[in-house]
């Protein structure tokens, strides 16, 4: 099928601390904050067009309230949107015009296990700029990847609806898939499927303008006492860097750079065996992948799910 979904745009949270979720992502992880009130921030990547990357909404219920991707124009939306409802996909608004910051034009519909997705097409690009050498900031919002418990299926249901493709696969032996990195474009993967306990957010990636800003930002958190998850180390699938935290509502965000642009013509999905642990780190400087990684990674049960975000 042909792709109507052009790129990512924006991951949406929410979450009861939200001051203290908003001071982590503009003073500590580097994004840019261009509006807000008291319940609501928009965050940009201060190297992206797009006029936010991140949105955090106060709520007393941690979930995820959106996954946001683009679309070249109106009428691929208004097409989009006859391919859903001609696949029996539940909306939760018909396309129409967007009063957040860029405006645009937008459907919002739940995916098979009830996340809120939105494409959008005529959003006003935010003025940005080229981000400096040895500047350690984000950016671009690069990937996201969810947790399914029914992995096959939502990797099925976004190829099937969304017209994702299939990048690699990553195993646990010959007979246990585990996670899936899906493209929209060239990049290697800007959203992704892990096997999991239950339907939940994995994690978010920041694109950093190379492995010296990249090893910059990582240095950065280490000063500022923010605890390491994972890495820094270097995926087999993707090829990109990865250094691994915690947010201050307990999601996983990663910074990485150099993830890899695939030749659509020529590309064949791999299978990556875990087991071999170059193919969770080609570099071996990060500590193997254990249980409490696995698990943070899991996230808490998704309270979002089938239930439409206020705004």
């Amino acid at each position: 099928m042909h792709t109507l979904i052009t790129h990512l745009r924006h991951v949406d949270i929410a979450m009861p601390n939200f001051a203290e979720q908003r001071q982590f992502y503009t003073e500590t992880w580097g994004l840019t904050e261009t509006a807000n009130d008291a319940e609501v921030s928009f965050l940009a990547a201060e190297g992206s067009p797009e006029q936010y990357v991140v949105r955090l909404r106060a709520d007393a219920e941690k979930r995820t309230d959106l996954l946001a991707f683009g679309a070249a124009t109106a009428a691929d939306v208004d097409t989009l949107t006859a391919r859903l409802i001609a696949q029996g996909v539940r909306l939760v608004h018909e396309p129409k015009p967007l009063d957040t910051p860029g405006g645009g034009y937008a459907v919002r519909f739940f995916d098979n296990e009830g996340r809120v997705v939105e494409v959008s097409a005529d959003v006003t690009p935010r003025r940005h700029r080229r981000i400096e050498a040895r500047e350690p900031v984000p950016v671009r919002l690069s990937h996201v990847l969810m947790n399914s418990p029914t992995p096959e299926a939502t990797v099925a249901w976004y190829i099937r609806n969304l017209g994702f493709r299939l990048s690699d696969t990553m195993c646990l032996g010959s007979s246990r898939e585990i996670m899936w990195f899906l493209r929209c474009n060239n990049f290697h993967h800007s959203f992704g499927i892990v096997r999991g306990p239950h339907a939940a957010f994995h994690h978010a990636s920041f694109e950093m303008r190379g492995i010296d800003e990249y090893m910059r930002g990582t240095g950065r958190m280490r000063r500022l006492g923010i605890e390491r998850l994972w890495g820094p180390g270097r995926h087999r699938a993707g090829d990109n860097s990865f250094s691994y935290y915690l947010d201050r509502a307990g999601n996983t965000v990663e910074y990485t750079t150099e993830l890899e642009i695939l030749d659509e013509d020529t590309w064949h999905p791999h299978l990556y065996d875990l087991r071999d642990p170059a193919n969770a780190d080609q570099w071996g400087t990060a500590d193997e992948m254990n249980e409490f990684i696995a698990a943070k990674s899991h996230n808490d049960i998704d309270r979002g799910l089938f239930v439409a975000p206020p705004l």
